[in-house]
């Protein structure tokens, strides 16, 4: 009975090590999507496949508002270059909001130390306040 107790207290957390990191691999996977499919967005602004509400190219946006875009053209733009944008932050343990409330997104118009959504978005992080198995907070990946 002993052995068997022994063997079980040190299953327990390599099982729960080993679901950490399959959850760390699946943010690593999202994050990485999600980010190719805003440089695919902004590639396809800048060819000119998504039409802009601006000719002038300083004001013309290159980056969508929010992951599932907000105004026509940005819905037209995103549906081109966004099916995995609807990936919910695999930390987020509120599963009652939509998948893209749970990412943090960083715009153009935000100060580094202080990210936020604003008109262009261009990044995007986990809301989670954990930190992965590098140190690393989860909001910095």
């Amino acid at each position: 009975m002993t052995i068997v107790g022994l063997l079980a207290s040190i299953a327990l957390p390599l099982s729960e090590l080993a679901t950490k990191r399959n959850n760390e691999q699946e943010l690593r996977h999202a994050l990485r999507e999600i980010r190719e499919a805003l440089d695919a967005y902004r590639r396809a602004s800048d060819e000119g496949r998504i039409p802009a509400r601006s000719n002038s190219p300083a004001t013309r946006r290159r980056s969508p508002r929010s992951l599932t875009g907000d105004r026509r053209e940005e819905r037209v733009g995103v549906e081109t270059a966004f099916p995995p944008a609807r990936s919910r932050d695999p930390l987020s343990a509120n599963g009652s909001v939509s998948a893209e409330s749970t990412w943090g997104l960083r715009s153009y118009e935000s100060p580094i130390e202080a990210p936020r959504p604003g008109r262009d978005v261009f990044d995007v992080y986990s809301t989670s306040e954990g930190a992965g198995l590098n140190g690393v907070p989860y909001k910095e990946w």
